[in-house]
């Protein structure tokens, strides 16, 4: 049985197809794109899903998308009532639910020739979410947290998982959401676009939580794991906020009223510099939401007592707040699955279609390598194409047969200080770069993050890197820490090793670690392991591979990446770029490095 999973007509279009219950293939639209968090019909993902199963469309059974518009029918009728919001707010949901009833149209459209006869079948937003966690997560049994903005005119949803079937028990409807709040304050100091909440993440560690007294005015914490937002600090209820979900990168007006302004003082501009105040707001708006994150799970593991939680939605995005679960509540283990936000959703309809056909549960998701790979073949075409233009531009191409030698010499290069962008195996699923698409560095050099951040991703100074660790060694270097493949939690770095590995230290003493598992990734599971053996270190500083875009899907867009950058060397396949240069790594003249890229295994000061 082939089922298609769809996110449609919202921010991370995505597609994802299921063979006989099993992934086969799942990818962002944005990723074919080359914008970032693109909205509206994934076509080019279900080309690619459908050329990966070596199918086409009249093939496919199923079509699952996840939004029913049809549901809270009734709920969406008495907000009207008591709200009498903005006709033009009004017809834009209208208008909006009718491009969401016709799949099938725009298949027809997509791929002109290919007759599809399978079933369309929506799945509410919300249940997509939580199949997507528990049926990919190892857990027979769990409590299950969907969180996000909004979807299906709800915007939280828990229950629990038996086996292959979900019940939920509790919803937070319209127009009361904590993702809509972290938005609205993302929003407020001075990160526009869609998908900006992590820099918030990122300034909170920067600040003190002196505004969160006022922020308490904003939401209501209410009986058995509710909250309500106070509507007099928002305009979504209310007013028609300008937005584009139709082909293109998603728009959003200002979420917020004047009132936030009254509340906290006048919003920051985007180019306006970043203030103490700034910081201090952003600490305790990431307070407020562990708050609201802690009154729910108290709730939910209340009802439930099991010691497992299974979490999606955008919200379960917030890896700081993710990594106090097990510290703060009952849970001992956590799952959260690659692509918790709305492209998830598109593995969530197709799991929940397939378990409503009878189907078995899939074994658990512990890896996130589901999008285009490419050949040998594939790359030597294109290094053989630009090898006069790579010369030309100083620089020099190897071939490796053995992999092993591959990634002692990468290892080396890495140690010795140099950017390495690093292209292996399929695409990652999920807004995270896990050693498929990655750009990695020394974790022990402190001014790495000065440079990456202004000299190649071109992003703001505070925001932290995060480590690659070798699964079978982060006990011994982070606290609390659990298997955590999807680099989903924030957690303490052991204060014995902050001066070790302090390029991937926050402010705060903690870092973001991905455990990488031998089976997972062979490759890059070796890269690591060669590195711990010529430095001591277990880990890698791993960031995306992008510059301000999606993450690299092709050879030829890492090839351009790197070469529009200052990367050091790419690593694409079993093939590596390598600048000439005299000077030191990262073109700046630096005597502690020799000239054969030797550092010695003391040498972890990374200053």
């Amino acid at each position: 049985m082939i089922i298609l999973g769809l996110n449609a007509y919202h921010a991370d279009a995505a597609a994802c197809l299921l063979r006989d219950g099993k992934i086969v293939a799942a990818a962002e639209e944005e990723r074919f794109r080359r914008i970032k968090h693109w909205a509206g019909f994934p076509s080019q993902a279900i080309a690619y899903c459908l050329q990966e199963a070596g199918i086409g469309l009249r093939d496919v059974d199923h079509v699952a998308v996840n939004s029913d518009p049809k549901v809270h029918r009734l709920e969406r009728l008495a907000h009207m009532m008591r709200h009498r919001p903005d006709p033009a707010l009004v017809l834009d949901r209208l208008r909006n639910r009718r491009k969401r009833l016709s799949v099938s149209d725009e298949l027809v459209a997509a791929f002109p020739g290919q007759l599809f006869k399978g079933t369309v079948h929506r799945i509410e937003h919300h249940l997509a979410h939580l199949a997507s966690t528990f049926f990919a997560s190892p857990f027979q049994e769990a409590a299950i947290l969907s969180l996000d903005g909004f979807g299906d005119f709800s915007s939280t949803a828990w229950g629990s998982g038996q086996g292959k079937n979900i019940a939920v028990e509790r919803r937070v409807l319209f127009p009361h959401s904590i993702g809509l709040f972290y938005q609205a304050l993302t929003q407020y100091l001075g990160f526009p676009h869609y998908g900006d909440e992590y820099k918030v993440m990122g300034l909170a560690s920067y600040g003190r939580p002196l505004f969160l007294d006022r922020l308490r005015r904003v939401i209501r914490l209410e009986a058995a794991g509710g909250f309500s937002l106070d509507l007099g600090y928002f305009r979504h209820h209310r007013e028609r906020i300008a937005f584009d979900w139709q082909g293109g990168a998603p728009v959003f007006a200002p979420l917020y009223s004047d009132g936030l302004e009254d509340l906290l003082g006048p919003a920051r501009a985007p180019n306006e510099a970043l203030t103490e105040r700034h910081r201090d707001i952003a600490s305790s708006a990431q307070a407020l939401y562990e708050e609201v994150l802690g009154h729910i799970l108290q709730a939910v593991r209340d009802n439930y007592r099991l010691p497992n939680l299974a979490m999606a939605g955008g919200c379960a995005l917030n890896s700081v707040a993710n990594g106090k679960i097990r510290q703060t509540t009952a849970f001992r283990h956590l799952y959260v699955q690659p692509a918790a936000g709305d492209a998830g959703g598109a593995l969530g309809s197709a799991l929940a279609v397939w378990h409503k056909l009878g189907g078995d549960r899939m074994p658990p998701m512990d890896h996130a390598y589901w999008g285009p790979g490419f050949a040998s073949a594939d790359i030597d075409r294109l290094v053989m194409a630009e090898a006069a233009n790579l010369a030309a531009m100083g620089c020099e191409i190897g071939h490796f047969d053995d992999d092993a030698e591959l990634c002692r010499e990468t290892a080396s290069a890495i140690a010795a200080g140099h950017v390495v962008g690093w292209f292996d195996g399929r695409l990652e699923w999920g807004p995270r770069s896990l050693g498929s698409r990655s750009i990695l560095c020394d974790p022990r050099r402190a001014d790495i993050k000065e440079f990456l951040n202004h000299k190649i991703k071109r992003r703001e100074s505070f925001r932290p890197f995060a480590p690659s660790i070798l699964a079978e060694h982060a006990a011994a270097w982070f606290e609390g820490i659990d298997d955590v493949p999807f680099m989903t939690e924030v957690l303490p770095v052991r204060p014995d090793k902050h001066a070790l590995v302090p390029a991937i230290t926050h402010v705060d003493g903690t870092g973001r670690p991905q455990t990488v598992q031998q089976k997972a990734n062979p490759a890059y599971h070796a890269l690591i392991s060669a590195f711990f053996v010529r430095t001591g270190i277990p880990m890698v500083l791993n960031t995306s591979f992008n510059e301000n875009e999606p993450i690299v899907c092709t050879p030829r867009e890492a090839l351009d990446c790197f070469l529009r950058t200052r990367m050091d060397i790419l690593v694409l396949g079993h093939v590596m770029i390598r600048r000439r240069q005299d000077t030191g790594p990262l073109g700046l003249p630096d005597s502690r490095y020799a000239a054969d890229n030797h550092v010695s295994d003391s040498h972890v000061g990374g200053s």
